[in-house]
């Protein structure tokens, strides 16, 4: 899936090639694209792909160095880093700690007993430490996201509970420390967005964190590229923080050949002037009621309706069944 990405920079933009190019890496990581332990190309690639120097480059690297989400490897390069249980993180046990290699080998036989239709019940008895940890974590699920962009949040929650039935709880990022406080197990759910925030929070509590990949887009980007110039393209989301992104990535596809309209599903002035003006509009499933709900409202002003795109889950079914296997729900 790597070899799909593609990167287009706009040299006229106002927004900085830096932040472009930087914005683009990150959602390749976030959506898996680029998964743990790929490599991510030279800066002598990226600037002949590009055209940016490398020395913009080096300093995007830098950047993502900095967030937590890359690792330079000396002689080698940069890799996308491994985080939360994806890495291996371990409780806080001295047996764990003197036999890591031994912990590995038990997660990934419970993982194959599980995939061969054995029970929790009858996995218990070979693995009763490990199983009784999952059942615990799975006691207590938290999602957490910044609090300016608590509709990714939102999003997710609708999604988990929806897709795993059960209880999720919504928890700010700048609240996550004391509520675990109050907590003696449980396992936190961010994106790879904010996976560096959480597991600094989390890990010293011994809590992991289980980032979750989000949904790649690769449909509604090849819809947009192919939209005629001087249309307008409508994106409506829960999050704030979806919309931005999107935006970014849309112009940097299409530069100024577009007009992109987007709203909050929570704001609905926008959202009416936005049916009222887009060709073309993308929607998460959470917001696809309240858009299809402002098109039919405007339906006697409008010449043409239309075209509403609802894109799949924000949460990538890879990063579902993870998350069932982790907490032991199928």
């Amino acid at each position: 899936m790597a070899n799909k990405v593609q990167f287009h920079i706009q040299s006229d933009s106002d927004i900085p090639a830096s932040k472009q190019l930087f914005d683009q890496i990150q959602f390749a990581i976030a959506s898996r694209q680029y998964p743990p332990g790929h490599r991510l190309p030279s800066t002598r690639q990226l600037a002949q792909i590009t055209g940016l120097h490398r020395n913009t480059i080096s300093k995007v690297y830098r950047q993502l160095e900095d967030t937590g989400l890359v690792e330079s490897q000396a002689g080698s390069g940069i890799y996308v880093k491994a985080q939360g249980h994806e890495g291996g993180t371990q409780r806080s046990s001295p047996i764990l700690q003197q036999y890591p290699e031994a912990y590995k080998l038990v997660q990934k036989s419970l993982d194959e007993l599980l995939a061969q239709g054995c029970t929790l019940s009858e996995a218990r008895e070979l693995f009763l430490s490990e199983i009784d940890w999952r059942l615990r974590c799975s006691a207590r699920v938290l999602v957490t996201v910044p609090a300016l962009d608590i509709g990714a949040g939102e999003l997710m929650v609708k999604e988990l509970e929806q897709d795993l039935n059960i209880p999720i709880q919504l928890v700010p990022l700048e609240e996550l420390s004391t509520i675990l406080e109050r907590t003696l197990s449980g396992t936190v759910v961010t994106s790879r967005y904010f996976i560096g925030q959480a597991e600094a929070i989390a890990a010293p509590k011994s809590v992991r964190v289980i980032p979750v990949d989000i949904y790649d887009y690769t449909k509604e980007l090849e819809i947009i590229h192919k939209l005629p110039p001087n249309s307008c393209l409508g994106i409506v989301s829960l999050s704030a923080g979806i919309l931005r992104i999107a935006e970014i990535l849309v112009h940097s596809l299409r530069g100024e050949e577009l007009l992109v309209m987007s709203a909050q599903v929570s704001d609905s002035y926008k959202l009416n002037a936005l049916v009222r003006s887009a060709q073309t509009i993308i929607c998460d499933r959470a917001s696809q009621p309240a858009v299809k709900g402002a098109i039919l409202a405007a339906r006697d002003d409008l010449i043409r309706h239309p075209q509403l795109l609802c894109s799949e889950n924000y949460i990538g079914e890879k990063s579902i069944n993870l998350l069932k296997r982790e907490l032991g729900l199928g």
